[in-house]
């Protein structure tokens, strides 16, 4: 239990050995003695906190929670803590875990069925944990709500919760301090100026390497990981609201040339940009050779190539009216989503496992990052409303589907999609399970991207970001009164 909390208020960061110590020597016991606790909030704690941590512990120790015909025990509708405990327990399942499924519909119906007859405090955090389980959340994030919604008499966690206040003020100054070096690299950049038509959203921007890299040490990582994804965002915009399809084309291949030279011929907001992009990605290589001894140049490149020539095959969809099969189009939006730019840059920034073969298995989109980046076309696709300000030309996965399967509904398409990012997300914790040759800064870089996704994309009838903007102030802005 106060593993669960040091985690949820974001402060695990300075207990890692321990936790680490913990967790080992439980996972050793459940393996030598099985599960013979009768306690669910125990059990399912257990088991979610070994998962996360990438411990391949087996769904079957639920069985002893159902009954002699398969089913979970009705009796458990009382035990709201047990409840809670077996639905966050369930968000770790894995493609096949149909005891897991039936976890989460059987958990999540008692819970909201009871919702009513709970106190405010206990409907509160009923609420919260069925919207943000804790899995698919991002600690950092949720960490004030969690210091507001949990209450009790251990000693232990009044000293964690003014540690996680004192933690959370001093996290806040250096994302501050982040932010006055993002606000002047931006301002000097002059781009906002150069190219009116695109965002001009810096703080939102930077937002994602704070969910990506939440550890307070890897400031420098941070800021260098928001200058390549405002790239992503005005190139998105030249694709999709400015440029011309001939244009586009000059330009995609100017890019695949990698040659200035080529940019002599088009319009100045087209070479002011790629000059902006050999910039930054000159000065990433130099950097991560100078602190890794590699070289990232042609990596960083390539993936560029890919974004902008998926940028393309959008803009000749769009401007040929053609609609593309549902599956052609999630492909290519896969890495039209920008999320291998991101997640190539981590992974040299992070400088961690940097091998030939590492690299060529990371420049190939391996699940761990192409999952993800599915999870982020999805979600954005789901979105009623369009970006702030942006009259574009972006497709949709729901747009195609509806076409190709003729009297198909809004709603099924809809609910089709829901069904398909929860099976992505079984596929990234199944790729946290396996062996591979990632950090697990890396791995959990990739699950906090999908983890990201829903306060990026979640906009209201205003056309704006009303939980994302909630953040944003919490986070850089109101301080702990200590």
């Amino acid at each position: 239990m106060m593993i669960d909390a040091i985690q949820r208020l974001g402060i695990d960061y300075h207990f890692k050995e321990e936790i680490e110590a913990v967790l080992q020597r439980q996972y050793m016991k459940a393996g030598t003695h099985g599960e013979s606790i009768q306690d669910l909030y125990e059990v399912a704690l257990r088991f979610r906190l070994l998962r996360q941590e990438g411990y391949h512990v087996p769904a079957d120790v639920f069985n002893n929670f159902k009954n002699k015909e398969g089913k979970f025990k009705q009796n458990l509708s009382k035990d709201i803590k047990g409840l809670l405990g077996l639905y966050a327990a369930s968000q770790l399942s894995i493609e096949g875990e149909d005891i897991l499924e039936e976890a989460q519909r059987f958990s999540s119906t008692l819970l909201n069925a009871g919702l009513e007859h709970l106190d405010h405090h206990e409907a509160t955090v009923v609420g919260h944990t069925l919207e943000h389980p804790h899995h698919k959340s991002l600690p950092r994030f949720m960490a004030k709500s969690f210091l507001k919604d949990f209450q009790g008499p251990n000693g232990w966690l009044t000293v964690l919760q003014e540690l996680a206040k004192a933690d959370f003020n001093m996290v806040q100054s250096i994302h501050q301090q982040e932010l006055l070096q993002i606000s002047k690299w931006w301002q000097d950049l002059g781009l906002a100026e150069e190219l009116k038509f695109a965002r001009d959203q810096p703080l939102k921007w930077h937002m994602w390497p704070m969910a990506v890299l939440p550890d307070p040490s890897l400031s420098e990582q941070r800021v260098e990981l928001t200058k390549p994804i405002s790239m992503i965002y005005i190139i998105d915009d030249i694709f999709d609201v400015h440029g011309t399809l001939d244009e586009l084309t000059l330009f995609t291949e100017a890019v695949n040339r990698w040659d200035i030279a080529a940019f002599e011929t088009l319009p100045n907001y087209m070479k002011i940009c790629f000059k902006t992009l050999d910039d930054i990605t000159n000065e990433i290589s130099n950097k991560v050779y100078k602190e890794h001894g590699w070289d990232p140049v042609d990596s960083l490149r390539k993936t560029w190539m890919g974004l902008c020539n998926a940028f393309l095959v959008e803009a000749k969809w769009f401007a040929s009216g053609h609609v593309p099969k549902a599956h052609e189009y999630l492909k290519n939006g896969v890495i039209s989503s920008g999320v291998h730019v991101v997640l190539v840059h981590l992974f040299f920034l992070l400088g961690h496992g940097i091998t030939r073969g590492n690299v060529d298995l990371v420049d190939d989109f391996p699940s761990t990052i192409s999952s993800t980046a599915a999870i982020l076309r999805l979600w954005d696709d789901l979105g009623s409303a369009k970006d702030e300000n942006q009259d574009g030309h972006d497709g949709s996965y729901i747009g195609c589907y509806i076409k190709e399967h003729q009297g198909s509904s809004m709603e099924n398409a809809r609910q089709n999609v829901t069904y398909m990012i929860s099976d992505l997300w079984k596929r990234l914790n199944k790729e946290c399970l396996s062996q591979h040759p990632f950090s697990t800064s890396f791995t959990e870089g990739s699950l906090n991207i999908a983890r990201m996704v829903p306060l990026m994309y979640s906009y209201d009838d205003n056309q704006s970001l009303p939980h994302l903007e909630e953040h944003m102030k919490s986070l850089l802005f109101e301080a702990f009164p200590l």
